[in-house]
């Protein structure tokens, strides 16, 4: 099994409410620190396109 540890976001708080994110069999996995057990499974180029579309302040307006 491929599984590598939760890494919190670096625009993360030092508290317990955060983003991590982890690869497991070849998946990206999205969690928040707060509710380990709820996991969001995607693949790699959704994830970067995500990640693109939030860096492009395209999300902005769901804050």
């Amino acid at each position: 099994m491929n599984q590598s540890n939760w890494q919190k976001s670096s625009y993360s708080s030092s508290g317990e409410l955060c983003v991590e994110v982890r690869t497991m069999n070849g998946l990206v996995e999205l969690r928040e620190s707060d509710d380990g057990g709820l996991i969001l499974h995607t693949t790699g180029a959704t994830f970067a396109d995500l990640l693109h579309a939030i860096k492009a302040g395209e999300l902005d307006h769901h804050a």
